[in-house]
C-alpha cells in the first residue's frame, strides 16, 4: 500500500495508508516541532478532508500548541494566513493533484512556506520515531476558527497589479477550479478584478469533475468552453489551488510551463533581478531573462532541484525577485513563498491588459520550445536503480544529478527523477520540436526499460 513520506510531506491512499491514527500521530509531532506553538491548519476540498483535519487537529491539541482551523482553502492562503496570524507553523491537507482516494499533510514553517530539505528530514525522522509531544490538561488550548482567510490572500494579490488597468479591459475569463479549494477566492479575485466570470466546476466538494491534475487530456472541456463562449482565456486550477494551466481565447492549451513564461514577462518588464526556477522547467524563462538583460541589469536563472521548497531556499539565498515551477506553480514573494494560482492568473491578465491584444498573439512572441513528459509506475528502490543506469550511460554527456539526473545535449534535455509525492517516474524533455524531445526521451528509456 503506498504511503508516500517525503521532503514533501505525507500522502496515502483513504482507508489503506492514510488513517485518523497516521495523521494524529503527525499532527502530535509537528506540535512537538513547533513546541506547542500556535498552528493554522486549512485543507482543500477532498471528501476525507474533514476527516484527516480532524485527526492531525487532535494531534496538534493534544501537544499544546493553539489552533487556527481555516476550513477549505488553497494551500498558498494557508501559508499567508501563518504569517498574517504570527503562527509558528501551517499544516495543509491535501494531496494536490492527486486522485479524490488520496489525501496528505503537508508542513509550513513560520515563514509561511514548505521547510527547507534539512528541516522536513527532520520533521520526517521525528515521524518516523513516532516523537509525539502530549502535555498534560491543565496545558491544553483551545481550537477557533477564522473566516477572513482569502478576502486577506485576494487582498495580496491585488496589491501586486494595476487593478484599474485590468478591470478597464472587463476581460471575459472561463475558470475551471475541479470542485477543488480554489473555486471560492479564485471567483473573488476575478470579481474584484472586473472580470466576467464563467465558472465551471465551482463547487468546493472535492468530487473532481475530471482527472484533477491541469494537462491537455483532463481540460477537453475548458478548452471547448471558452472557445464556445468566445471568452478571454480560461483558467485551470488544480485541487489546493496552488498551480495553473492556461487557456487562450481560441481555446487552445497554452499549458502550465506557460504559466511561469508569462508571470516572468511581466514580473521583468518592471524589476530587473536574479529568478530562480527548477530543473524541470522550460528555457522559455531563460531565454526571457536573457532578453530583459540586454535592456539593463543581469537577470540570471538559478536552476534548483524540483519541489516548491527548493526553489523557496534558492530564491532566498540568492535574493531572487521571482521563481516557480514549470507545473504552473507561480512564486512572487511579494504575495507568499509557495506556488500561487491567484497570483498566476492576475499577472497573466495583467500581461494581456498590457499588451492589449488577444493572449494568442503574447504567445506568438514567446520564445517556443517543444517539451514532452511522462510519467509511468515506480517503486522507490527501482527509481535508484534506474536512475544509476542512465547516469552510467550518459556519463560522457553534460550531467546534472541535483535532483534524479539530468542530460544536456546540444539540441535539447531530458530531465529524470523519481516523484516526491506518488510512487512514479517523471521524464520530460524539451527540444526545439515535438519529433525531437520525443526523440530524446526514447534515448533515455531505452536504458530505464532493460
Amino acid at each position: 500500500m503506498a504511503l508516500m513520506v517525503s521532503v514533501s510531506g505525507i500522502r496515502g491512499i483513504i482507508g489503506k495508508t492514510m488513517t485518523p491514527h497516521l495523521a494524529a500521530a503527525a499532527g502530535g509531532v509537528f506540535a512537538d516541532w513547533v513546541d506547542g506553538g500556535p498552528v493554522v491548519v486549512g485543507r482543500d476540498s477532498r471528501p476525507s478532508g474533514h476527516m484527516v483535519a480532524s485527526a492531525v487537529i487532535s494531534g496538534l491539541l493534544a501537544g499544546g500548541c493553539r489552533v487556527v482551523d481555516l476550513g477549505i482553502v488553497t494551500t498558498p492562503t494557508t501559508a499567508i494566513m501563518v504569517r498574517e496570524l504570527a503562527a509558528a507553523g501551517g499544516i495543509v491537507i491535501t494531496a494536490s493533484h492527486n486522485p479524490a482516494e488520496w489525501n496528505g499533510i503537508k508542513f509550513l514553517t513560520k515563514a509561511g512556506c514548505a521547510p527547507p530539505r534539512d528541516q522536513a528530514e527532520k520533521i520526517i525522522a521525528a515521524f518516523q520515531d513516532q516523537r509525539v509531544r502530549l502535555v498534560p490538561v491543565d496545558r491544553l488550548n483551545r481550537l477557533r476558527s477564522e473566516e477572513s482567510a482569502s478576502d486577506r490572500h485576494v487582498e495580496r494579490v491585488l496589491s501586486i497589479v494595476d487593478a484599474d488597468k485590468i478591470r478597464d479591459k472587463a476581460f471575459h475569463v472561463v475558470l475551471d477550479s475541479v470542485n477543488g479549494a480554489g473555486g471560492p477566492a479564485g471567483r473573488m479575485l476575478l470579481s474584484r478584478l472586473g472580470c466576467r466570470i464563467e465558472h465551471l466546476n465551482a463547487e468546493p466538494t472535492g468530487r473532481f469533475a475530471h482527472t484533477p491534475e491541469p494537462t491537455r487530456e483532463n481540460l477537453v472541456d475548458l478548452c471547448a468552453q471558452t472557445r464556445r463562449a468566445d471568452a478571454d482565456v480560461g483558467f485551470a486550477q488544480d485541487p489546493d489551488a496552488d498551480r495553473l494551466a492556461v487557456v487562450d481565447e481560441r481555446g487552445a492549451y497554452i499549458g502550465e510551463e506557460y504559466t511561469l513564461a508569462l508571470a516572468v514577462l511581466h514580473v521583468l518588464s518592471g524589476e530587473l533581478g536574479p529568478i530562480c526556477a527548477n530543473l524541470s522547467t522550460s528555457r522559455m524563462v531563460d531565454v526571457l531573462a536573457d532578453r530583459a538583460s540586454r535592456a539593463g541589469a543581469p537577470c540570471h536563472v538559478h536552476r534548483s532541484a524540483v519541489g516548491e521548497a527548493n526553489v523557496v531556499e534558492m530564491m532566498k539565498q540568492h535574493r531572487c525577485i521571482f521563481g516557480g515551477e514549470g507545473n504552473g506553480g507561480v512564486i512572487d514573494p511579494r504575495v507568499v513563498y509557495v506556488r500561487d494560482s491567484l497570483t498566476a492568473m492576475a499577472l497573466t491578465l495583467q500581461v494581456m491588459a498590457d499588451a492589449d491584444e488577444p493572449l494568442s498573439e503574447i504567445i506568438a512572441r514567446m520564445p517556443r520550445f517543444a517539451m514532452v513528459k511522462q510519467k509511468f509506475p515506480c517503486e522507490p528502490q527501482r527509481v535508484v536503480q534506474a536512475l544509476a543506469a542512465v547516469q552510467q550511460k550518459f556519463a560522457g554527456e553534460q550531467v546534472s544529478t541535483v535532483d534524479g539526473v539530468r542530460i544536456d545535449w546540444p539540441e535539447g534535455w531530458v530531465h529524470v527523477r523519481g516523484s516526491n509525492t506518488e510512487p512514479i517516474m517523471r521524464i520530460i524533455a524539451e527540444a526545439e520540436d515535438e519529433e525531437l524531445a520525443d526523440e530524446l526521451i526514447t534515448r533515455v528509456r531505452q536504458v530505464i526499460d532493460v
